[in-house]
């Protein structure tokens, strides 16, 4: 998803930053020097250092980070008020002078309108949006009270259902869901039957352990090619939540994986549709599917739809996200971690996914307290059953 890094650094003297920055360890070669930028290839990565004077730092950070589409709205709203944007600075159209641009916030005000934050600078309707003062309250770490998607050894998780809890004690979350894989799943081990019982076994033993964090009993289950699911009702009646995935195309056109999806959708006991697009970076690009019905659907079921953190997802996208937000849907953003330590990168890359499809924590259902998620349960199975 990266293809290079760019780093901006305010120096006043940058011939001794270049000197500083070709002594570092693990530089391959040094690509490209001149006064102010240096391009070196580091762990096979090309990384490439701009060094601004101080007083122009805002505008280098500001075109490093934007899009071509971002920038060219910018410009075309700063020449609407007088100002023209370039790569040094901000200038006045009408006398030449120039205005403070030393951090993004001073050009931001100066063209009257709100800081866009780095993530949605996409070149969409983000400049719009700030110029009338709708842009969102984009979703926040901080905002997450619990996840609702994570593995553990009972199927492929590396970790134990009690380290996976005490990783979600050590991150202060409120819930947690033990979400472990269905019998039929390609994954390397998988939840029998008699597993599930005896996993519930467990979770009641380490509810009473961990009293201050609620454990949730869950189970990601697979949508199998006849759209029937991968485990009976009468085992996912007693659990407290019910994901349901595709993890294997089997030979289907995009029409047929559509009908999975909807018949899951449809089906009283599930709740919330995990990585629609089943995308696995940087190798496959996902289903295409008809979109604009999964979310439809999913609004009309009350079934959530997930963002997925794990770096091999992040699924929905955010162009997808933004669109299911837009179509009422409620997500949970998880972070389908298989280990402990990887709890809480795996829901920061969630989080930094949702914003950038203008998420905020409102369309979020795992911001809200554990009564919430029981409710929309809850509402689902009265609903359809």
């Amino acid at each position: 998803m990266v293809g290079d890094i760019e780093l901006v650094a305010a120096a006043d003297d940058p011939s001794a930053a270049v000197h500083d920055l070709l002594q570092l360890p693990n530089i391959a070669r040094c690509l490209h020097r001149s006064e102010r930028r240096v391009c070196l290839l580091f762990e096979r990565v090309q990384v490439s250092v701009r060094l601004p004077e101080p007083v122009s730092a805002g505008a280098s950070l500001l075109h490093a980070t934007g899009s071509i589409g971002h920038l060219a709205a910018l410009r075309t709203h700063a020449a609407s008020v007088g100002w023209q944007l370039t790569a040094g600075g901000l200038r006045r159209a009408d006398d030449g002078a120039t205005g403070a641009a030393e951090t993004e916030e001073e050009i931001f005000a100066a063209v009257g309108v709100a800081v866009i934050p780095a993530d949605i600078r996409h070149g969409e309707d983000e400049v719009g949006a700030a110029e009338a003062g709708g842009l969102p309250t984009l979703l926040a770490r901080r905002d997450i009270r619990g996840d609702l998607h994570m593995h553990s050894t009972w199927s492929d998780g590396r970790d134990s259902v009690e380290a996976m809890v005490k990783a979600c004690c050590a991150l202060e979350y409120e819930y947690m869901a033990i979400t472990d894989h269905s019998p039929n799943s390609g994954a390397a081990r998988n939840l029998s039957v008699a597993d599930v019982a005896r996993q519930a076994d467990e979770i009641a033993r380490l509810r009473d352990l961990y009293p201050r964090i609620a454990i949730l009993h869950g189970c990601e289950v697979d949508i199998l090619p006849n759209g029937r699911l991968d485990l009976p009702d009468h085992v996912l009646e007693h659990l407290d939540i019910v994901l349901a995935s595709l993890h294997e195309r089997a030979g289907q056109s995009s029409e047929q994986l559509m009908g999975r999806y909807v018949a899951a959708m449809k089906h009283p006991l599930v709740n919330m549709i995990t990585h629609p697009s089943n995308r696995v970076l940087p190798h496959t690009p996902g289903y295409d599917l008809d979109y604009n019905q999964l979310f439809a659907t999913a609004f009309e079921t009350g079934t959530l739809v997930e963002i997925d953190g794990a770096p091999v997802h992040l699924d929905l996208n955010g162009a997808l996200a933004r669109r299911a937000t837009a179509a009422g849907v409620t997500v949970a953003v998880d972070s389908d971690s298989h280990r402990a330590e990887l709890l809480d990168r795996h829901m920061a890359f969630g989080v930094g996914t949702a914003r950038r499809g203008w998420v905020e924590a409102r369309h979020v259902v795992n911001t809200g307290p554990l009564a919430e998620i029981r409710t929309f349960v809850a509402a689902k199975r009265r609903r359809s059953g």
